[in-house]
């Protein structure tokens, strides 16, 4: 489960994304920098190996660790993406690109969010798409849309198997874990509708409505999908009426339906997600919101589990500011699993969580004060945001209510006792 946001007004585009997976599936952010003239000819993605290309662009990625590719990322030329799970009528089994190594592909190769489209799309075409997409739970398939974004233009594209649509964004839109394009997209495979007869999903007769053709309905129903994409669109179209800045889009990520205080009794229709049992099964893992204008792109990003009890922490291509933030290829120890074990108790800990809430809230309004100047941050400024981050951290690491404390007998507490064991975390 995911919710992505997009928002252009006043030629800024604003993006915003909560990775949704397994709650013990670790999100690290990592940054590659831009390669040029590599001789490899191929690359080894999640499950496929895939021609490679010599030159690539730099990118910043919110990566499930054992994926190749990438939940949400960003491009040293502006460019952002964030998909989707959908669970299409025709989905595949059987290994291939994945979703999220789609996302990088486009980032890695795409100048635009036009180039990254044409990419994207052209690679589900060759190579198809499926395969296992979840962490312990190996049974979990699923087709994919994203929302595709630079500071000139936003795309929503939608897939099913190797066929796509891809409608331009005019204003703002949301994705959640259902297809949304009718027939209204602007952009088709080819044989698509074709395809659509085959799998008799449509009789040639009026326009092919893609939602209505390839769309299942009980996963989207029981994961609240579409209540979690109301409440994206509600929150977009509030803000577009006024003026957007880094802390609006975070209070679009951190928002429960019923606006309560307590995790454990939310609901899949919060986008701000909390894992609590059977039906619940999926967290907001990773967190990202990006400011995107001509020639300055401003990104922020959790690295940790839930935006409400998350700070969004600064991240550049900067090479002279190393973000406490960022992970190493490889690196366990980083910031995500750093984070957890307090995530964990304050899901049932109403004191920690607002001692954590309260703390955070001078360190994220100076960095967002700061993102949300019109001057772009200079290295230095990067480093001063960064070193204050850091300082939440030690705060976290040395305040009160770090002792352990199971979580209690009941149906929620049970579930999450039951991850701390298989995740060793007592």
């Amino acid at each position: 489960m995911c919710d992505t946001q997009v928002l252009i007004q006043d030629g800024v585009t604003w993006f915003a994304k909560n990775s949704d997976r397994e709650p013990s599936e670790s999100q690290p952010v990592m940054r590659l920098f831009a390669v040029r003239g590599d001789g490899a000819t191929r690359v080894r993605t999640t499950y496929l190996d895939i021609p490679q290309v010599p030159d690539r662009h730099g990118v910043i990625l919110s990566k499930p660790a054992w994926i190749w590719g990438a939940e949400i990322g960003a491009n040293d030329k502006g460019v952002v993406i964030g998909n989707e799970a959908i669970f299409s009528r025709v989905v595949n089994r059987e290994p291939a690109l994945l979703g999220m190594d789609l996302l990088r592909l486009g980032l890695e190769r795409g100048g635009t969010a036009a180039e990254a489209l044409a990419i994207m799309t052209r690679l589900l075409e060759q190579h198809g798409q499926g395969g296992p997409a979840g962490f312990r739970d190996k049974h979990f398939c699923y087709d994919n849309s994203f929302i595709i974004a630079d500071a000139r233009e936003a795309w929503v594209l939608e897939t099913v198997a190797r066929h796509w649509v891809a409608k331009r964004v005019t204003r703002f839109a949301a994705l959640s874990n259902c297809l949304t394009l009718g027939t209204d997209f602007d952009r088709h495979s080819d044989g698509l509708h074709d395809f659509a007869r085959q799998h008799g999903r449509w009789n040639g007769r009026g326009d092919l409505d893609f939602a209505r053709c390839f769309d299942t309905r009980l996963i989207p129903y029981f994961g609240g999908a579409h209540k979690r994409r109301e409440l994206s669109l509600t929150c977009l179209s509030r803000s577009a009426s006024t003026t957007v800045n880094f802390s609006r889009m975070a209070t679009h990520l951190r928002s429960h339906a019923h606006a309560s205080d307590n995790p454990m009794l939310g609901s899949n229709a919060d986008v701000c997600l909390h894992a609590a049992g059977y039906i619940r099964r999926s967290q907001t893992t990773g967190s990202m919101i990006s400011r995107l204008a001509d020639n300055d792109a401003r990104h922020v990003l959790t690295g940790t589990s839930a935006p409400c009890l998350s700070l969004f922490r600064p991240v550049s291509f900067d090479a002279d500011v190393n973000f406490s933030l960022l992970t190493q290829p490889g690196e366990r120890a980083h910031l995500w699993w750093l984070h957890e074990p307090r995530h964990r108790r304050a899901l049932f800990d109403a004191r920690l969580r607002a001692d954590m809430q309260l703390s955070r809230e001078p360190i994220e309004q100076a960095i967002f004060s700061r993102l949300d100047l019109p001057a772009a941050p200079s290295a230095t400024d990067y480093q001063s945001m960064d070193d204050g981050a850091k300082a939440w951290d030690n705060e976290l690491q040395d305040g009160q209510g770090a002792t352990r404390k199971a979580p209690p007998l009941t149906p929620s507490g049970m579930f999450w006792r039951r991850l701390n064991r298989l995740d060793a975390l007592g």
